[in-house]
Protein backbone atom coordinates (compact mmCIF):
# COMPACT_ATOMS: atom_id res chain seq x y z
CA UNK A 1 0.00 0.00 0.00
CA UNK A 2 2.99 2.72 0.82
CA UNK A 3 4.44 1.97 -2.43
CA UNK A 4 1.32 2.28 -4.70
CA UNK A 5 0.60 5.71 -2.40
CA UNK A 6 4.46 6.94 -2.94
CA UNK A 7 3.77 5.98 -6.98
CA UNK A 8 0.96 8.18 -6.77
CA UNK A 9 2.68 10.98 -5.19
CA UNK A 10 5.17 10.82 -8.08
CA UNK A 11 2.55 10.89 -10.67
CA UNK A 12 0.68 13.80 -9.16
CA UNK A 13 4.03 16.03 -9.07
CA UNK A 14 4.96 15.01 -12.20
CA UNK A 15 1.41 16.20 -13.58
CA UNK A 16 1.45 19.09 -11.78
CA UNK A 17 5.10 19.95 -12.64
CA UNK A 18 3.97 19.26 -16.59
CA UNK A 19 0.75 21.32 -15.92
CA UNK A 20 2.70 24.30 -14.30
CA UNK A 21 5.06 24.32 -17.58
CA UNK A 22 2.20 23.97 -20.22
CA UNK A 23 3.14 21.01 -21.27
CA UNK A 24 7.00 21.55 -21.75
CA UNK A 25 8.92 18.91 -20.97
CA UNK A 26 13.31 19.92 -21.12
CA UNK A 27 15.68 18.34 -22.52
CA UNK A 28 18.45 19.39 -21.08
CA UNK A 29 19.32 18.60 -17.35
CA UNK A 30 21.39 21.82 -16.41
CA UNK A 31 23.99 19.10 -15.31
CA UNK A 32 25.25 17.07 -18.81
CA UNK A 33 24.60 16.36 -22.21
CA UNK A 34 22.40 12.90 -21.27
CA UNK A 35 19.69 12.34 -23.87
CA UNK A 36 21.84 14.34 -26.82
CA UNK A 37 24.39 12.90 -29.66
CA UNK A 38 27.30 14.80 -30.02
CA UNK A 39 28.50 14.89 -33.65
CA UNK A 40 31.73 16.34 -35.48
CA UNK A 41 32.68 16.87 -38.82
CA UNK A 42 35.86 14.63 -39.52
CA UNK A 43 34.74 12.35 -36.47
CA UNK A 44 35.28 14.78 -34.13
CA UNK A 45 39.14 13.35 -33.42
CA UNK A 46 38.25 13.54 -29.20
CA UNK A 47 37.20 17.15 -29.77
CA UNK A 48 33.60 16.62 -28.72
CA UNK A 49 33.89 17.55 -24.96
CA UNK A 50 35.83 20.74 -25.72
CA UNK A 51 33.17 22.10 -28.30
CA UNK A 52 29.86 20.66 -26.47
CA UNK A 53 30.46 21.37 -22.86
CA UNK A 54 28.22 22.55 -19.90
CA UNK A 55 29.29 25.25 -17.84
CA UNK A 56 29.00 25.51 -13.92
CA UNK A 57 26.22 28.14 -14.54
CA UNK A 58 24.02 25.04 -16.31
CA UNK A 59 24.35 26.05 -19.36
CA UNK A 60 25.82 24.43 -23.05
CA UNK A 61 28.77 26.21 -23.83
CA UNK A 62 29.62 25.76 -27.08
CA UNK A 63 33.88 26.01 -27.39
CA UNK A 64 34.26 26.24 -23.78
CA UNK A 65 37.32 24.01 -24.07
CA UNK A 66 38.87 25.78 -27.12
CA UNK A 67 41.04 29.01 -26.81
CA UNK A 68 40.06 31.58 -29.42
CA UNK A 69 40.25 31.70 -32.90
CA UNK A 70 41.05 27.66 -32.60
CA UNK A 71 41.33 26.35 -36.39
CA UNK A 72 40.36 30.22 -37.27
CA UNK A 73 40.30 30.26 -41.79
CA UNK A 74 42.20 27.00 -41.63
CA UNK A 75 39.71 24.05 -40.93
CA UNK A 76 36.46 22.91 -39.84
CA UNK A 77 36.99 20.26 -37.61
CA UNK A 78 34.47 21.99 -34.52
CA UNK A 79 31.93 22.23 -37.09
CA UNK A 80 29.02 20.31 -35.09
CA UNK A 81 25.96 19.07 -33.47
CA UNK A 82 24.08 18.30 -30.88
CA UNK A 83 20.98 15.99 -31.61
CA UNK A 84 18.03 14.61 -29.87
CA UNK A 85 18.37 10.96 -29.81
CA UNK A 86 14.10 11.20 -30.46
CA UNK A 87 12.50 11.99 -34.14
CA UNK A 88 9.41 14.64 -33.58
CA UNK A 89 6.74 15.16 -36.05
CA UNK A 90 4.55 17.89 -34.51
CA UNK A 91 6.19 19.99 -31.97
CA UNK A 92 6.80 23.82 -29.76
CA UNK A 93 10.75 23.41 -29.70
CA UNK A 94 12.29 26.41 -27.58
CA UNK A 95 15.72 27.45 -26.28
CA UNK A 96 17.66 30.40 -25.35
CA UNK A 97 21.08 31.20 -26.98
CA UNK A 98 23.55 34.47 -26.75
CA UNK A 99 27.06 34.87 -28.14
CA UNK A 100 29.90 34.25 -26.73
CA UNK A 101 33.63 36.26 -27.26
CA UNK A 102 35.38 33.43 -28.93
CA UNK A 103 35.64 32.83 -32.86
CA UNK A 104 36.70 29.82 -34.80
CA UNK A 105 36.91 28.14 -38.13
CA UNK A 106 35.71 30.28 -40.60
CA UNK A 107 33.93 33.15 -38.95
CA UNK A 108 35.22 35.84 -41.58
CA UNK A 109 32.85 34.68 -44.33
CA UNK A 110 29.62 34.01 -42.09
CA UNK A 111 30.81 35.90 -38.77
CA UNK A 112 28.72 34.76 -35.61
CA UNK A 113 26.54 31.86 -36.96
CA UNK A 114 24.69 28.67 -35.62
CA UNK A 115 21.68 27.31 -35.85
CA UNK A 116 19.07 24.64 -35.04
CA UNK A 117 18.20 22.01 -37.28
CA UNK A 118 15.00 20.06 -37.40
CA UNK A 119 13.06 17.15 -39.90
CA UNK A 120 16.67 16.17 -40.18
CA UNK A 121 16.47 12.30 -40.99
CA UNK A 122 20.31 11.83 -41.14
CA UNK A 123 23.09 12.84 -39.18
CA UNK A 124 25.92 15.03 -41.50
CA UNK A 125 27.85 17.83 -40.84
CA UNK A 126 25.82 19.89 -42.29
CA UNK A 127 22.93 17.94 -42.45
CA UNK A 128 19.51 17.70 -45.04
CA UNK A 129 16.77 18.88 -43.29
CA UNK A 130 15.35 22.34 -41.90
CA UNK A 131 17.62 25.42 -40.04
CA UNK A 132 16.23 27.87 -37.53
CA UNK A 133 19.29 30.36 -38.16
CA UNK A 134 21.10 31.67 -35.54
CA UNK A 135 22.99 34.28 -37.34
CA UNK A 136 24.79 38.24 -36.24
CA UNK A 137 26.97 39.99 -39.22
CA UNK A 138 28.31 42.64 -36.81
CA UNK A 139 30.14 43.93 -39.82
CA UNK A 140 26.83 45.03 -41.56
CA UNK A 141 25.08 45.39 -38.01
CA UNK A 142 22.26 42.70 -39.42
CA UNK A 143 20.52 40.23 -37.42
CA UNK A 144 19.74 37.21 -39.41
CA UNK A 145 18.26 34.63 -36.56
CA UNK A 146 14.98 33.41 -37.18
CA UNK A 147 15.90 32.60 -41.04
CA UNK A 148 15.16 29.49 -43.05
CA UNK A 149 18.21 27.12 -44.51
CA UNK A 150 16.24 24.38 -46.54
CA UNK A 151 18.84 22.10 -47.11
CA UNK A 152 17.78 19.41 -49.64
CA UNK A 153 14.30 20.38 -48.69
CA UNK A 154 12.18 23.00 -49.98
CA UNK A 155 8.96 24.46 -49.09
CA UNK A 156 6.28 27.19 -49.98
CA UNK A 157 7.20 30.99 -48.27
CA UNK A 158 5.70 34.24 -48.49
CA UNK A 159 6.63 37.51 -49.71
CA UNK A 160 5.84 40.97 -49.62
CA UNK A 161 5.92 43.25 -53.16
CA UNK A 162 9.62 43.85 -51.85
CA UNK A 163 10.81 40.02 -51.60
CA UNK A 164 10.98 40.09 -48.05
CA UNK A 165 8.79 37.56 -46.21
CA UNK A 166 5.34 38.46 -45.10
CA UNK A 167 3.13 36.62 -43.51
CA UNK A 168 -0.04 35.66 -46.01
CA UNK A 169 -2.54 36.82 -43.58
CA UNK A 170 -0.97 40.39 -44.01
CA UNK A 171 -1.00 40.04 -47.72
CA UNK A 172 2.22 38.06 -48.25
CA UNK A 173 2.53 35.96 -51.67
CA UNK A 174 3.86 32.61 -52.29
CA UNK A 175 6.95 32.78 -53.72
CA UNK A 176 8.12 29.97 -56.02
CA UNK A 177 9.53 26.53 -53.78
CA UNK A 178 13.21 26.60 -53.39
CA UNK A 179 15.89 25.59 -50.88
CA UNK A 180 18.69 27.39 -49.42
CA UNK A 181 18.54 30.84 -47.86
CA UNK A 182 14.80 32.80 -46.56
CA UNK A 183 15.56 35.69 -44.39
CA UNK A 184 13.35 36.21 -41.44
CA UNK A 185 11.56 39.45 -41.10
CA UNK A 186 13.33 42.29 -40.03
CA UNK A 187 13.27 43.34 -36.51
CA UNK A 188 15.33 44.99 -33.88
CA UNK A 189 13.99 42.90 -31.36
CA UNK A 190 17.10 40.60 -30.71
CA UNK A 191 20.77 40.91 -28.78
CA UNK A 192 23.43 40.61 -30.50
CA UNK A 193 26.96 41.06 -28.57
CA UNK A 194 25.67 42.76 -25.52
CA UNK A 195 25.63 39.96 -23.52
CA UNK A 196 21.65 39.14 -22.75
CA UNK A 197 19.69 36.11 -23.93
CA UNK A 198 17.24 35.64 -26.99
CA UNK A 199 14.20 33.32 -26.80
CA UNK A 200 13.98 31.12 -30.16
CA UNK A 201 10.74 29.41 -30.83
CA UNK A 202 10.20 26.89 -33.19
CA UNK A 203 6.47 25.37 -33.96
CA UNK A 204 5.87 22.60 -36.67
CA UNK A 205 3.08 20.97 -37.53
CA UNK A 206 4.78 17.53 -39.40
CA UNK A 207 4.81 18.63 -42.98
CA UNK A 208 2.21 21.40 -43.12
CA UNK A 209 3.64 24.57 -41.54
CA UNK A 210 7.31 25.77 -39.80
CA UNK A 211 6.62 29.34 -37.63
CA UNK A 212 9.44 30.49 -36.49
CA UNK A 213 9.89 33.28 -33.58
CA UNK A 214 11.99 35.62 -31.93
CA UNK A 215 11.87 37.13 -28.39
CA UNK A 216 7.96 36.58 -28.66
CA UNK A 217 7.63 37.63 -32.48
CA UNK A 218 6.90 35.67 -35.21
CA UNK A 219 9.82 36.73 -37.99
CA UNK A 220 9.46 33.65 -40.54
CA UNK A 221 6.62 31.21 -41.80
CA UNK A 222 6.53 28.04 -44.11
CA UNK A 223 3.86 25.63 -45.55
CA UNK A 224 4.19 22.23 -47.67
CA UNK A 225 7.45 21.30 -46.49
CA UNK A 226 9.73 18.72 -47.55
CA UNK A 227 9.41 16.80 -45.20
CA UNK A 228 7.49 15.56 -41.95
CA UNK A 229 10.05 14.80 -38.95
CA UNK A 230 12.89 13.88 -37.72
CA UNK A 231 15.38 14.38 -35.00
CA UNK A 232 16.74 17.97 -33.98
CA UNK A 233 19.53 19.36 -33.10
CA UNK A 234 21.72 22.45 -32.05
CA UNK A 235 24.69 23.69 -34.07
CA UNK A 236 28.55 24.51 -33.52
CA UNK A 237 30.14 26.53 -36.03
CA UNK A 238 31.41 30.24 -36.35
CA UNK A 239 31.56 31.45 -32.75
CA UNK A 240 30.93 30.36 -29.06
CA UNK A 241 27.78 30.61 -28.34
CA UNK A 242 25.94 29.31 -24.88
CA UNK A 243 22.36 27.90 -25.03
CA UNK A 244 20.15 27.13 -22.18
CA UNK A 245 16.32 26.40 -21.30
CA UNK A 246 16.11 24.00 -23.93
CA UNK A 247 13.20 22.14 -23.96
CA UNK A 248 9.84 20.76 -26.35
CA UNK A 249 6.14 20.26 -26.30
CA UNK A 250 4.59 17.20 -28.63
CA UNK A 251 0.93 17.56 -29.92
CA UNK A 252 -0.59 14.41 -30.54
CA UNK A 253 -2.87 15.85 -33.16
CA UNK A 254 -2.89 18.93 -35.79
CA UNK A 255 -3.26 22.68 -34.42
CA UNK A 256 -4.23 24.70 -36.85
CA UNK A 257 -2.06 27.84 -37.48
CA UNK A 258 -4.32 30.19 -36.51
CA UNK A 259 -3.93 29.48 -32.53
CA UNK A 260 -0.36 30.46 -33.47
CA UNK A 261 -0.66 33.78 -35.57
CA UNK A 262 -2.49 35.17 -32.39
Amino acid sequence: MRIITKIGIVLTALIVACSANNGFVPLFNGKNLDGWTIQLRKGGNGLEGKVFGVNNRGEVHVFQGLPDRYQLGTGSDTHGMMWTNKEYSMFHFRFEYKWGKKISNNFHQFQYDAGCYYHVNDQEIWPKGIEYQIRYNHETNKNHTGDFWASSVDFQWYVNDNNEFLLPAEGGKPMEKRMGEHRAKSTDNYHALDDEWNSCEVIVMGDKYAIHKLNGEIVNYATDLGRSSGIIGLQSETAEIFYRNIEIKEFDEFVSVEKFLK
